[in-house]
């Protein structure tokens, strides 16, 4: 699973990379968690891509309440064509969630102790993610979105079983194409990244503080973990 992650980039660095079109406005974070809004990627049938916030925890159409989206801000590869949770976003509501790394945990003699991962080259991550619009009864609709995981690769392997997957700049056109319906196509992108393109090292336990601890300090590497 991926349950928590930081977006460092200011917003210009991040339009640039991402060549988005539109106003770009969000703060910095170093402790995302699911429900927070978050920015998202989408792309319009022009090609243009925008830059969206939305809740993170995918709400499907039927949805009967907002709480779903708490269980669904993962969707698993293996199975995400086919969900009903899922299967209709991933057909025509994509969406890459740039990230600047993630965390995830490991047990050691009994704690869990978290670990930054992200790229050697220090460039964002683009995470493949699914989007979708709930309409509620009464009140505004709430776009969510989430990520797809999948098996992880042999650099997390020893961390934990899941990990983000992590979509290629030659990917991204074709992921988010609004006029792509082969879901042939898009399952072939969904595997793990190469462990090569990546680095990680432990970070400190004050990241479960959740909305009471979110800075810089939270990504930088400890000595050890004990």
């Amino acid at each position: 699973m991926c349950g928590r992650f930081a977006l460092k980039e200011n917003p210009k660095k991040l339009g640039e990379y991402f060549q988005l079109t539109g106003d770009l406005e969000f703060l910095p974070s170093w402790n995302i968690a699911p429900s927070s809004r978050i920015c998202s990627i989408t792309a319009d049938a022009e090609g243009n891509r925008h830059l969206h916030k939305m809740r993170w925890g995918l709400i499907p159409s039927w949805a009967k309440d907002v709480t779903i989206g708490n269980k669904l801000a993962n969707a698993r590869g293996e199975t995400v064509a086919e969900k009903p949770s899922f299967r209709s976003a991933f057909k025509h509501r994509r969406c890459l969630i740039p990230a600047s790394g993630f965390y995830e945990w490991k047990t050691e003699n009994g704690i869990k102790y978290p670990w930054y991962v992200s790229l050697k080259s220090g460039d964002p991550l683009a995470f493949a993610g699914l989007w979708e619009i709930w309409h509620p009864e009464d009140g505004e609709p709430i776009e969510g979105c989430c990520i797809i995981t999948i098996a992880a690769n042999s650099l997390m392997e020893p961390i934990h079983d899941r990990m983000p997957v992590i979509l290629n700049p030659d990917q991204w056109a074709a992921w988010l194409s609004p006029q792509e319906h082969q879901a042939a196509k898009q399952l072939q992108m969904i595997h793990p990244c190469e462990s090569d393109s990546l680095q990680v090292w432990p970070v400190t336990r004050e990241l479960n503080r959740v909305g009471l601890r979110d800075d810089a300090g939270l990504v930088e590497p400890l000595p050890n973990i004990a």
